[in-house]
């Protein structure tokens, strides 16, 4: 009996290794007025224990810095380059030497190719529904000329929407009928290549989307009324998400293909369950769920997966909605912004900041105090500011969602002033802004201070300097 319970500690030992081997990854987006810098960001990816890293391009410096650092990297393809990546095979070759080949050759651990990213979103009406499997077989192509095949396998991130169930039911779930024999193809390319399906669930756009979905179901305390189906119970929603998809694999002759969850996470502004709460209760929840090594229902065993995302993002399109660029587990200039146990190195002390930010100077741009709100001009310079820079984190039940009116101005006005580097043209709006050093941060609402970057990151030419410059122009033009 002693012996028995030996091998069963053993065994749950290898189990959790195997869980802490496979690490868990984080997707690095770069949609940003000002980036941290790729070094900083590396640094802070290795203190925060984090094994593999996945990209949305492969530009030239993040792939520097991710040099000989040891992750696993995931390069990507963006959707606007699937057309002439599927219509020619040149262009596809061209792109992996560029961009895979002489990365490998220099240092950096390519694993996957991340052709397009979300390509068949019912949003995008079909946009890519002829140009992403082409684009697939041809960066497959590239690969076996370039000899890389076996250590790079190509993917295509795909959207939770490319499957459904009918009743709820993950045993009723197949891929969507419009683009069913769409994906099988995919499947089949995939498994023959020894390649992974992709996936990101976001039980939080499901909570976004419909009023009526059990909030409990989203987070992974257990709390939810089950969903039971046959033998399985299910009390979160990715564990049900996640074996919908299995069931449409398993239907369609390939159960046993690898999946990876190439994003998952939860934002923290932008909407009224966008949070730090939920976020740290949601992602601490699936550290947690995920460090057993247990999987799913369905698809027993560790679970391949990148949070999403690293860092918010202040340039994201807001079309799908304003939490859109929140979703970072640290702010724009690398803080955390709650307690996090990753479960993978950082475990007694929480994330890890980033080192060495520079940040411009202690001054911030408000209203003046003496502008009455029934001023004329408030209006549109405060719709241009909105326009120019990034109000998402004002509104109902929002980080700044308490301010009064003036406590809003000054929070446009000062995110363009910082924005644009706190230039003091960038600080005018007709004579309503002033600067000042007292900084107007309250509560939950945060007035930051932008960090520094070099000039290719931050290029702007504020309104006098934009007139300077074609003035001048037209001095040149007239003189030739």
């Amino acid at each position: 009996m002693e012996k028995v319970k030996a091998m069963i500690l053993l065994l749950s030992c290898i189990s959790l290794l195997s869980v802490r081997v496979n690490g868990i990854g984080a997707n690095w987006g770069t949609q940003t007025s000002h980036p941290l810098p790729p070094d900083t960001v590396v640094q802070m990816l290795k203190e925060n224990g984090f094994s593999k890293v996945k990209l949305f391009d492969a530009e030239d410096g993040t792939m520097n810095a991710l040099k000989k650092s040891g992750f696993e990297v995931m390069v990507g393809l963006p959707n606007d380059m699937l057309r002439t990546l599927a219509t020619s095979v040149k262009a596809a070759e061209n792109w992996v030497s560029k961009n895979v080949s002489a990365y490998v050759n220099d240092g950096v651990n390519i694993r996957y190719v991340a052709v397009g990213n979300e390509p068949f979103l019912e949003t995008y009406n079909g946009s890519f529904l002829q140009t992403t499997f082409p684009a697939l077989q041809n960066v497959q192509g590239a690969l076996i000329k370039a000899g890389l095949s076996n250590q790079v396998k190509v993917t295509i991130p795909l959207n939770a929407d490319v499957y459904q169930s009918s009743t709820g039911k993950p045993s009723d779930g197949d891929f969507r009928t419009d683009i069913h024999d769409l994906m099988v193809a995919i499947v089949k390319f995939l498994s023959d290549n020894s390649a992974a399906f992709t996936v990101n669930i976001y039980p939080f756009i499901s909570l976004y989307s419909d009023s009526n979905f059990p909030v409990e179901y989203a987070f992974f305390d257990g709390n939810a009324s089950p969903v039971v189906d046959g033998s399985n119970t299910y009390t979160n929603m990715f564990d049900a998400n996640l074996d919908t998809l299995i069931w449409a694999l398993k239907k369609n002759g390939y159960g046993n293909l690898p999946v990876i969850v190439g994003e998952i996470g939860w934002p923290t502004d932008g909407d009224m369950n966008a949070n730090t709460q939920y976020a740290q209760r949601f992602n601490q929840g699936f550290m947690t769920h995920i460090s057993t090594g247990r999987g799913t229902p369905m698809r027993p065993g560790p679970i391949d997966a990148y949070l999403f995302s690293l860092i918010d993002e202040d340039e994201k399109s807001i079309q799908p909605g304003n939490f859109e660029r929140h979703w970072g587990i640290f702010t724009y200039d690398g803080l955390p912004k709650y307690q996090l146990n990753l479960g993978i190195g950082n475990s007694s002390r929480g994330l890890v900041k980033a080192r060495g930010v520079q940040y411009l100077d202690k001054k911030w741009c408000v209203l003046r105090p003496n502008i009455a709100l029934s001023d004329s001009r408030l209006a549109d310079t405060i719709s241009y500011a909105c326009s120019n820079a990034d109000c998402t984190s004002l509104g109902y039940k929002t980080s700044c969602g308490n301010l009064d009116t003036r406590g809003n101005i000054s929070y446009a006005f000062d995110n363009y002033f910082q924005k644009n580097d706190q230039d003091d043209v960038a600080c005018d709006f007709s004579g309503l802004a002033t600067t000042t050093n007292m900084d107007p941060s309250t509560g939950t609402c945060r007035f930051g201070i932008m960090i520094v970057v070099d000039d290719a990151s931050s290029f702007k030419l504020p309104q006098f300097g934009l007139l300077v410059f074609i003035f001048v122009l037209h001095l040149l033009l007239t003189a030739l």
